[in-house]
């Protein structure tokens, strides 16, 4: 019997360019919930500054995308510090998670562009 596995999207994988250096890359602090993988779309909460995971219909601040995390994290019940993508780069929309229209547009605005 064979077994099916299929590689999660790697670190940086969704990069198709980014800004020389480390320009387009911040170390953030991710709200505390569920694992994240590589290429989620972040909002940033505006209660308290932390980033959560894009939501279109939410009104807490996350219904605007502003970041993609870097590399994957493990789900926590307290606030975890992970690298996201906030500028001057090209992205894969195959390994996003998370893409919309208006998601699309806002990334755009932070001038991160989804090829």
């Amino acid at each position: 019997m064979n077994t099916l596995y299929v590689e999660p999207v790697h670190p940086g994988e969704f990069l198709l360019s980014e800004g020389a250096g480390k320009i387009s890359r911040e170390v953030i602090e991710l709200a505390a919930g569920e694992a994240l993988v590589a290429g989620q779309l972040l909002g940033q909460l505006s209660a308290n500054g932390h980033f959560a995971p894009y939501k279109p219909d939410a009104e807490d601040g996350s219904e605007t995308a502003k970041c993609i995390l870097f590399a994957s994290v493990g789900a926590s019940e307290e606030v975890r510090r992970g690298r996201a993508v906030v500028r001057l780069a090209e992205v894969s929309e195959a390994l996003l998670t998370g893409l919309d229209l208006d998601a699309e547009k806002a990334l755009a605005a932070q001038f991160i562009i989804v090829r």
